[in-house]
């Protein structure tokens, strides 16, 4: 009776793990099947295949002038957070002060608050300032949201590893600069390329906080593909939706390659 009742339990999970992946798989290759259609419309099953879509993406120049900003937009916030998190991460994570718990939670504060909101309060503010709508208040947006992602990854990377490294480093003769360069710095490199990863394709993707400093010099990708979704509705973003999901692989692929996914997994 046992063994049945615990045969009827494996095949509901089973079931429930195809169902799961099938409702999340699913809308994605639908996407992708559409982006190859023949048609002038969004319609599945498609009745032909074609590229057209694919070349009308860089016919449309609003498309390729996003792109350019979202490229530029995700790679410098994501030094930004590096070269302002990695720091941060050495000094608060093995720090036994009452306020440096605080700190690293103030950090990573943006991870729980809506990117609406975000995006609303930082416009006032940056308009406050002086800053307004351009690619500095955009850049200055996009990094308060990509911070978290290297700061919860390197923190957890820095604050499980030995102290005793960077001691014998240092009892050795090297000094701060090289213990960090020859110690500290390998030891960390698996989180800071997950938080790395994380916070470009956070940047590349966002359209809540995007979508309040868009202007015609500072629209992300993002924020054009809703904006011609309001006047057209064709392949055309089915098949832009497939590049950016072609990116994201691509990246991971290259990152799995030159270092490994599941050490990246791990430190994160």
């Amino acid at each position: 009776m046992r063994a049945r009742k615990r045969d009827w339990i494996d095949i509901g999970l089973v079931a429930f793990t195809v169902l799961f992946f099938t409702f999340m798989l699913a809308p994605i290759i639908v996407v992708v099947v559409v982006s190859f259609t023949s048609a002038g419309y969004v319609a599945f099953p498609i009745p032909g295949w074609s590229l057209k879509w694919f070349a009308n993406i860089f016919a449309y120049q609003p498309f390729v002038s996003a792109l350019k900003v979202s490229i530029g937009v995700a790679i410098a916030a994501t030094l930004l957070s590096c070269l302002i998190g990695v720091p941060a991460c050495l000094y608060l994570a093995r720090s036994r002060r009452a306020w440096a718990s605080a700190v690293m939670t103030f950090l990573l504060s943006p991870l729980s608050m809506p990117m609406i909101v975000i995006g609303f309060a930082s416009l006032f503010f940056l308009s406050w300032l002086g800053i307004g709508i351009s690619f500095t208040a955009l850049l200055i947006t996009h990094t308060v949201v990509c911070l978290p992602y290297v700061i919860r990854t390197v923190a957890g990377v820095y604050a499980g590893l030995p102290s005793a490294y960077e001691e014998a480093a240092a009892i050795l003769g090297a000094d701060p600069a090289r213990v960090f360069w020859h110690v500290t710095l390998p030891l960390i490199r698996p989180g800071i390329m997950a938080g790395a990863l994380f916070s470009f394709l956070t940047s590349f993707d966002n359209l809540p906080i995007s979508y309040f400093f868009a202007s015609a010099s500072t629209g992300t990708l993002p924020v054009v593909m809703l904006s011609y979704l309001e006047n057209q509705f064709d392949p055309t973003i089915a098949a832009l939706s497939s590049l950016q999901l072609l990116m994201a692989v691509i990246a991971l692929l290259i990152v799995d390659r030159v270092y490994g996914i599941d050490k990246m997994t791990v430190a994160a």
